[in-house]
């Protein structure tokens, strides 16, 4: 099968994940900045990843905080602590990204993480050549309503790209669904946190790694 483009998810495609407790330490940041010094447990859990606009409206509300506030200081204090993370070492490319050398057709990127955290990896990494366009959330509330699994930032992606069918790559059944819900197909790919994984969502291919991606998206240097 021949697709126009491959669309990849970021964190856990590309990119190995973000450490949980980064996610912690970044959400109890945003709290403390805007003058809550003891939240919740729960209420920092429940900011620090997956995060829907009801659970922060809510929250919020509890606090008397602006949920616009919080959540830029949110994602700013996840930007700050995923860029040292970064530097270190700690938050890395997969060892097959290289693969997408051979891939010769439009490439972009869809991701859930920061735009401020995604451009500084692909810069710090040099991995930014690769993609025609990126797309990734801004430290706004809207961007919550737009992620996936909604096809808000692939819908995006392809009109950048000029393309009207591609192969969306991810880890997580958001990331499937968002791709049907663009009318595009998906592959789920098993890195190792997601080697055993139960779906309860179908994707269209189901890959262990790049090098899969290459083969299925037919599009690859040197093939007719």
């Amino acid at each position: 099968m021949w697709y126009e483009s491959v669309i990849f998810d970021n964190d856990g495609v590309l990119l190995t994940l973000t450490d949980m407790d980064a996610h912690y330490v970044g959400a109890r940041r945003a709290f403390e900045e805007l003058g809550v010094l003891s939240p919740s447990t729960a209420h920092v859990e429940a900011m620090s990843i997956g995060v829907t606009v009801p659970e922060l409206t809510d929250i919020c509300t509890q606090y008397d905080i602006d949920p616009e506030r919080f959540f830029q200081a949110r994602d700013e204090a996840l930007t700050t602590v995923q860029r040292a993370l970064i530097r270190a070492g700690e938050k890395q490319p997969y060892g097959d990204v290289s693969m997408l050398d051979r891939l010769d057709c439009p490439l972009g990127v869809v991701s859930s993480n920061q735009r401020d955290t995604v451009a500084f990896a692909f810069e710090h990494f040099d991995i930014g050549h690769y993609f025609d366009t990126v797309w990734a959330r801004e430290p706004t509330v809207e961007s919550l309503r737009r992620k996936k699994p909604r096809p808000y930032y692939i819908e995006r992606a392809m009109a950048d790209l000029g393309v009207s069918d591609a192969l969306f790559v991810g880890d997580n059944e958001s990331d499937i669904e968002a791709a049907h819900r663009a009318g595009i197909d998906s592959a789920f790919i098993r890195r190792p946190h997601r080697t055993d994984t139960r779906l309860d969502v179908t994707p269209d291919h189901d890959v262990s790694g790049l090098e899969d991606v290459v083969r299925i998206a037919g599009r690859h240097s040197g093939s007719d």
